[in-house]
């Protein structure tokens, strides 16, 4: 019986795939397999029976993810399943940028009981005139699931989109329209386009990317959109770039006290994902990934160790390792089989930086002095029978 925790409530359209081999509990440290959305996971102690974790959403910077390697527990995202509303927020970003309707919806509300508000507003809307988005330069910064639909719908609205990602995967350059221009140099973006949104993850080489060396390269009055991570935005800069006009607008789904009510600034709570189809498709796609990693054995979608599908075992036992990716492992695991005179049907091993993981299946069933022998291979983090 598997055991599975959720550190947050996740959709009901999910935990209900898992079968009767999948039990629920409310322990944290008999979990075999764990689902988290936001809570932090990184004063938790990681118990040796587990397996996994599946985050419910893209960013895992809640989950430590070095110490769940070295523990051979494999942490799964959920990359695409909310891009669909993240790519709507934008584009409300983008006209709440371009006209301002928070100005207007405000000053009708603060004017709700003027008898004569209808011929007021004839006199008063010239205060929030705005621009069209149309034959406008969007420069979109990351072409992952999000930036991908963004830049196509941005096309489709009538803009001019330039698109920037050194690291774009296969599957995003086939789901791109061809009219989105390629750039290689991001300075490009920052010199040419009218809005910029960025889309990519929270890392070292990405922190306060856009900062005031970035601003002083851009058109003055440039809208920018941050709907991907908070750290991406120097705050101090951005301030400065707002007072100066250098930026026009800047709309976030990140508030905090260094941004929150600044002039100019439209602050979202974090609402990109947080619609009941985002939170169906990452609890659907979080509950698949255990199941099949649990079942199977297979990894998809791994931040932390490389993606490895074998299929569903044909064989009497399927053994699955996680170990530091360093010469000579496949080597050693094939020698215990040998000795113990097991015959080896098929094998699967991959790498990702210091990590690798190698599925092998075997045409008899795995004795334990077997599964000893493998985890004592220096090395070897954690041995699974399947």
């Amino acid at each position: 019986m598997v055991k599975v925790n959720c550190l947050n409530p996740i959709a009901a359209c999910g935990t209900d795939l898992f079968n009767g081999n999948y039990e629920m509990t409310e322990d944290f440290a008999a979990a075999d397999a764990v689902l988290v959305r936001s809570a932090s996971m990184h004063d938790m102690e990681l118990g040796d029976n587990l397996s996994c974790v599946a985050r419910a959403g893209a960013g895992v910077n809640n989950i430590p993810l070095d110490a769940c390697a070295e523990k051979g527990i494999v942490v799964f995202n959920t990359p695409g399943a909310n891009a669909n509303g993240v790519k709507e927020l934008v584009v409300a970003g983008l006209m709440l940028a371009s006209r301002d309707l928070m100005g207007g919806y405000n000053w009708v509300k603060e004017n709700a009981s003027d008898e004569n508000i209808a011929k007021a507003v004839e006199k008063q809307k010239k205060q929030y005139a705005g621009n069209e988005i149309m034959g406008k330069k969007l420069g979109v910064i990351g072409l992952g699931a999000i930036g991908a639909k963004v830049a196509n719908i941005a096309f489709r609205l009538g803009m001019e989109v330039y698109g920037y990602d050194p690291y774009v995967s296969i599957d995003a350059a086939w789901s791109l329209s061809r009219h989105i221009k390629h750039i290689t140099n991001v300075e490009e973006i920052y010199k040419e386009c009218d809005y910029i949104t960025v889309h990519v993850p929270a890392l070292d080489s990405t922190k306060g990317m856009l900062n005031k060396e970035a601003f002083a390269m851009m058109k003055d009055g440039v809208k920018i959109l941050n709907f991907a991570r908070d750290i991406l935005v120097n705050d101090e800069d951005m301030k400065e770039a707002l007072a100066s006009g250098k930026v026009a607008k800047y709309v976030t789904d990140f508030p905090n006290v260094a941004i929150a009510g600044v002039d100019n600034v439209i602050t979202l709570p974090h609402l990109g994902a947080s619609t009941e189809e985002s939170e169906d498709n990452c609890a659907i796609m979080a509950v698949k990934e255990i199941m099949d990693f649990m079942e199977n054995g297979n990894i998809k979608n791994s931040v932390n160790y490389p993606a490895c599908d074998a299929g569903v075992c044909a064989s009497a036992a399927r053994v699955a390792i996680c170990h530091k990716n360093i010469p000579d492992m496949l080597t050693r695991f094939t020698g215990v089989f040998s000795k113990e005179g097991i015959n080896i049907a098929n094998m699967v091993s991959k790498s990702k930086g210091d990590w690798a993981y190698t599925i092998l299946d075997v045409e008899s069933q795995v004795a334990v002095n077997s599964k000893d022998a493998l985890s004592a291979i220096d090395g070897v983090v954690k041995v699974r029978i399947i």
